[in-house]
């Protein structure tokens, strides 16, 4: 390897590091760099990183967030980098035909996510703050995504088991709702850990 680079899983940032593909930057034009966005790959059962390596080898810049989780075996222990988003990894293009077929050639890959019809760009911020949050230790682990409307049971705490429907994301409240007179009440249930129902 030139320079020194070295292949395989950065610790600090839970991402896989590989050389970039000079001959692929050295054709990248200016425009098409300022026009980069990154977009979210699903990928068959298991084959996250082998996805991320190959498109890193075509020069996509790729990000895949890995977290440092225990395997038990009966005999042994062992540190494994697992991937944060099972079925998923990251890339870096720009919104051209060609890149998009490239990526969706690659082998492994099921397809880009898409809303109505058309890739779907991931903010530049939530990536961002992703390599952040990987680089600094900071356990964490697979939470439902929950959004207004959705019906959610609390667990833990002096309210578990608690039923009702999700109000809003920011500052959250818990709407609980007796049908036979149609009337409901709203608790402020920060702090509280939910589960869908």
């Amino acid at each position: 390897m030139k320079n020194g680079t070295k292949l395989g899983w950065d610790s600090s940032s839970g991402a896989l590091s590989l050389p970039q593909n000079s001959e692929r930057a050295e054709l990248t034009t200016a425009a098409s760099v300022l026009s980069a966005e990154w977009y979210a790959i699903e990928t068959r059962y298991r084959f996250e990183r082998k996805v991320t390596v190959q498109l890193q080898r075509q020069g996509f810049e790729t990000f895949l967030p890995a977290i440092k989780q225990i395997h038990r075996w009966s005999d042994r222990r062992k540190v494994v980098d697992t991937p944060l988003f099972p079925g998923y990894t990251f890339a870096r293009t720009d919104s051209s035909a060609a890149n998009y077929k490239q990526i969706l050639q690659t082998a492994g890959v099921v397809g880009l996510i898409t809303f109505s019809g058309a890739a779907a760009p991931v903010p530049a911020k939530q990536i961002e703050d992703l390599r952040k949050l990987l680089s600094q230790d900071v356990p964490c682990a697979l939470h439902p995504f929950l959004k207004a409307g959705q019906k959610v049971r609390i667990r833990g705490g002096c309210l578990d088991g608690l039923e009702g429907v999700l109000a809003g994301t920011g500052r959250k409240h818990l709407v609980i709702s007796i049908d036979s007179i149609q009337q409901a009440i709203a608790i402020t249930i920060d702090g509280y850990e939910l589960e869908l129902v």
